[in-house]
């Protein structure tokens, strides 16, 4: 090579080498198809693109929502997962404790008062302001406050032994959300879909309702519904309780529809030839995908979210024509419809911010479980009893939980309440490969602490993705140089519960 030809060759970045500069190898000139790439925005790339895909003689993208097999034949397909947002009690709700009227007002020898948040507020041993009595075939003993569910005991598998890692709203709620009482970390729903992907081309895979009254978001907000590190394509998509449920949910007016649909195409050219220079982008495969999700949706989500479609009966199974349920009726409602369009992984949210506005009953455990068991009894009873009669219960997981439960001691003020209790909870699942009417494990006396075959987080995470099909030690994600997964490295799935 002579020196004018030397002067004249093009660097990597496509800029002339400047005088004196050392000879490159020849590895490293600016190709054909290099300067296709780099000139004109990648215009000429875009072209050779097209001609590509017309003969097809391009490689179709990988569609990271496609279906995709279990590890092993499942018996659930879908989840809608109640969120008992608050921590509701477990000894007044479904883990039923004669011995706290026996010591009524007596002081729990060796308590922590620290256990709960509120240490110089610590009262006595309360008892129960509800009544219990035996219900369905299985002779379950049920609060007084489930005056509907508790016809359908006898479909649900009750967990009285669970316990988790932290007294806080915000870290106990990433620990039964996501495995690790911190943020950043994967949600159960985006490990789902991950794992299994969606069902539905034109509806999200996973989707999140929060509380509708001015309530507020839970604790950590969507971090609780977080893709993490995962791709973020596994991110749930949250419906705004008021307004459009999503932005952008309904087509531009002012333009028709085979324009806003070669727009998409362009856009989609663009994104996936910068795409292809960065791989590992996993951000920018997501958007991608959003844009042409979003465009899908506007045709069906409109649809699946209308609930003038359903019957009248139907409405009023659910509490619709019922102002203090009707707006948790129209969530349970549209998750019902949701799964049955396809959607894979469902989450309501009971309650918002902390105290009155949740099932948070620091004060008046009375009136605060009332009024939120009220909001959704009917709905969710409703919820089991329409999956059942359309044939979708018997793969479909439906889940109650909170992220902790309440202390069997009072938290004394003018109306007594119950402090965060992270050593007990109780929660249920029903449908899906759940053998219903049945109880694990078991509390204290007192209902204190998890005393018999206790059940941590990662045990029923291991469980609720055992009944998806998927092994929670094979669902994996290397990240940082580690394979993560949702259990960490402990879990054991509940099998006494399994049908």
């Amino acid at each position: 090579m002579n020196k004018n030809a030397l002067d004249e060759r093009l660097t990597p970045a496509g800029m002339p080498a400047l005088p004196g500069m050392p000879a490159m190898p020849e590895t490293t000139l600016l190709t054909r198809r290099s300067l296709l790439h780099r000139a004109g925005a990648g215009a000429g790339m875009l072209g050779l693109a097209t001609l590509l895909r017309d003969e097809k003689l391009l490689a179709a993208p990988i569609d990271p929502l496609a279906p995709r097999d279990a590890h092993f034949p499942a018996k659930a397909k879908r989840v809608i997962w109640i969120f008992v947002n608050g921590g509701p009690s477990q000894v007044d709700t479904w883990d039923y404790k004669p011995a706290l009227e026996k010591h009524d007002g007596q002081e729990l020898e060796g308590f922590d008062k620290f256990t709960g948040f509120f240490a110089n507020s610590v009262g006595g041993i309360m008892k129960s302001p509800f009544a219990f009595r035996p219900r369905g075939q299985c002779g379950k003993m049920v609060s007084d406050l489930f005056p509907h569910l508790g016809e359908h005991v006898d479909k649900m598998a009750f967990i009285h032994s669970g316990y988790t890692d932290s007294n806080n709203h915000s870290p106990a709620l990433f620990m039964m959300n996501c495995g690790m009482p911190r943020m950043g970390l994967p949600c159960t729903g985006s490990w789902v879909t991950y794992g299994l992907g969606s069902e539905s081309r034109d509806l999200p895979a996973f989707v999140v309702m929060s509380d509708p009254l001015d309530r507020g978001l839970p604790k950590g907000n969507a971090s609780n519904w977080s893709a993490g590190f995962l791709p973020g394509v596994y991110q749930g998509t949250w419906l705004k309780p008021k307004g459009d449920p999503i932005d952008n949910l309904f087509p531009p007016k002012d333009q028709p529809a085979p324009a806003q649909r070669g727009q998409l195409d362009l856009l989609a050219q663009l994104n996936q030839a910068h795409l292809e220079s960065r791989p590992a982008d996993t951000d920018l495969a997501a958007r991608i995908e959003s844009y042409e999700l979003a465009y899908r949706m506007q045709s069906a989500a409109p649809e699946a979210l209308d609930l003038a479609r359903e019957s009248e009966a139907t409405k009023r199974l659910y509490g619709l024509d019922q102002k203090h349920c009707s707006h948790f009726a129209a969530q349970c409602l549209t998750a019902r419809r949701l799964v049955e369009r396809g959607v894979r992984f469902v989450q309501i949210y009971s309650g918002g911010m902390e105290n009155q506005r949740s099932w948070d009953g620091h004060s008046d455990i009375q009136g605060n479980h009332s009024q939120f068991a009220g909001e959704t009894d009917q709905p969710v009873a409703a919820l089991l009893a329409d999956l059942e009669l359309r044939g979708l219960l018997d793969d479909t997981l439906v889940i109650w939980c909170g992220e902790f439960g309440r202390l069997p001691v009072a938290q004394k003020g003018k109306a007594p309440g119950r402090d965060h209790n992270p050593h007990c909870f109780t929660a249920w699942l029903a449908g899906g490969g759940v053998k219903g009417g049945v109880s694990h494990g078991e509390s204290d006396e007192l209902g204190h602490k998890a005393a018999v075959d206790k059940v941590s987080v990662h045990d029923l995470h291991a469980t609720i993705l055992h009944l998806l099909g998927l092994d929670h030690e094979k669902l994996t994600y290397t990240y940082s140089g580690r394979r993560y997964r949702l259990t960490d490295v402990f879990g054991n799935v509940i099998r006494p519960i399994l049908a």
